[in-house]
C-alpha cells in the first residue's frame, strides 16, 4: 500500500501541471479521456477511480470540491460552470452534464446545432447512485440522495431522496422530527 501512495503522489504532481487546480492529496485513476483539463479544478482529498471522461467545451468549467469520491466510468460534460459539492460520493457509470443540444434545425446533424447551457450543481454531502444521469439544469441541494439508474433534471431541495425516470422526490428529511419522511 505504501508504494501505491507514492505512485499516487507522483501522478498528482504530474496532474498539477495540466489542470487548473489539482490539490494534494487527490487521486485520479487512469482516465479514459480528458478535454479541457485547464478548466478543471480538483480540490484536496478527491478520489476518482479509473475510466473518467471529462469534457469542457467552450467556456465550460468543472469544480470538484474537497473530499469527493467518484466511482469508475464517470462521464462529466460542461459548457458552463458545473460544480460538485464537498463530501459527495458518486457511484460508477454516472453521467453529469450542463449541456443540452438544440435540435430545431431539421436536416442538420445535432452536433452541428447550438449548445444549450444550463447550470448544474451537486450540493455538498450528496450521494449519486450507480448509473444515474444528472441532466443539464439540475440543482441538488445539500445532502440529496439520487437512486441508482435515476434520470433527473430540475431543482431539488436539500435533504431529498430522488428516484426514478423522471426523478421524483420520494423522501425528505424533517428537521423538526429528525426523521426521513415519505412525500
Amino acid at each position: 500500500m505504501k508504494y501505491m501512495k507514492i505512485f499516487w503522489g507522483i501522478r498528482a504532481i504530474l496532474y498539477k501541471l495540466f489542470f487548473k487546480k489539482f490539490k494534494f492529496p487527490s487521486y485520479i485513476g487512469k482516465p479514459c479521456f480528458i478535454l479541457g483539463s485547464k478548466k478543471v479544478s480538483i480540490n484536496e482529498k478527491v478520489r476518482i477511480f479509473p475510466g473518467i471522461r471529462i469534457e469542457c467545451h467552450r467556456n465550460g468549467e468543472i469544480i470538484i470540491e474537497k473530499n469527493v469520491s467518484i466511482g469508475q466510468n464517470l462521464h462529466i460534460i460542461s459548457g458552463g460552470i458545473l460544480k460538485i459539492g464537498k463530501n459527495t460520493t458518486i457511484s460508477g457509470n454516472v453521467l453529469i452534464t450542463n449541456i443540452d443540444h438544440e435540435y430545431k434545425k431539421i436536416g442538420r446533424h445535432i452536433l452541428e446545432q447550438d449548445l444549450l447551457i444550463k447550470e448544474t450543481i451537486i450540493g455538498e454531502n450528496s450521494f449519486i447512485g450507480f448509473g444515474a444521469v444528472i441532466q443539464a439544469g439540475t440543482i441538488l441541494g445539500k445532502q440529496c440522495i439520487v437512486g441508482s439508474n435515476s434520470v433527473i433534471r430540475g431543482i431539488y431541495p436539500a435533504y431529498s431522496v430522488i428516484v426514478g425516470n423522471p426523478g421524483k422526490i420520494v423522501k425528505k428529511y424533517n428537521t423538526e422530527t429528525n426523521e426521513w419522511e415519505r412525500t
